[in-house]
């Protein structure tokens, strides 16, 4: 069962820029598919943008035929409004795989960089330095849509252990 081909749909939300990657995970191997920004117009009202935001990635999920969905968790901001605002675009992105029947997972920022680098902490060049290690025929990926494709790793490395621990539950002494 973990074995089986399983196509990982990594997100990472934002109201201007959403990047999104798909992965297919088979056993340890990864293999890159696609990769992408969504960035729906500036003029449009909020409402609209979410909206959009939606559709996009409801297009992406059915474009590459995704089975699960990962999603980056929102990080609070210094400012509350845009925290805010980032969790509205998060909620629109995270409604479109699920619209979709696909199961969604939710990753924090510093699990992925973990997962994916070694380092809680690590920045952005690094993550899309290790995001061109894994899945070198991804080739250069801007900034959100590695940031995307580390979120299916994370995933995809996090489902297996998932998985064997439902086949095999761990039992404590009672």
């Amino acid at each position: 069962m973990t074995n089986a081909a399983t196509r990982i749909l990594g997100l990472d939300p934002g109201l201007r820029r959403t990047g999104w990657g798909v992965v297919v995970a088979e056993g340890a191997r990864l293999r890159w598919v696609a990769h992408g920004v969504v960035a729906p117009p500036d003029t449009l009202p909020l409402s609209d943008r979410l909206l959009w935001l939606l559709e996009k990635v409801g297009e992406v999920c059915a474009d590459y035929s995704c089975d699960e969905a990962a999603i980056e968790e929102v990080f609070v901001n210094v400012n509350p409004s845009s925290t805010l605002k980032l969790g509205h675009a998060r909620a629109a992105v995270m409604l479109a795989p699920a619209r979709a029947g696909l199961s969604v997972a939710e990753y924090s920022p510093n699990l992925i960089k973990k997962a994916v680098v070694g380092a809680g902490h690590a920045d952005k060049t690094q993550i899309a330095f290790m995001v061109k290690r894994l899945l070198p025929a991804a080739g250069e990926v801007k900034a959100d849509a590695a940031d995307a494709l580390a979120v299916a790793i994370t995933h995809a490395q996090l489902r297996k252990r998932t998985l064997l621990e439902a086949l095999n539950p761990v039992r404590g002494a009672a």
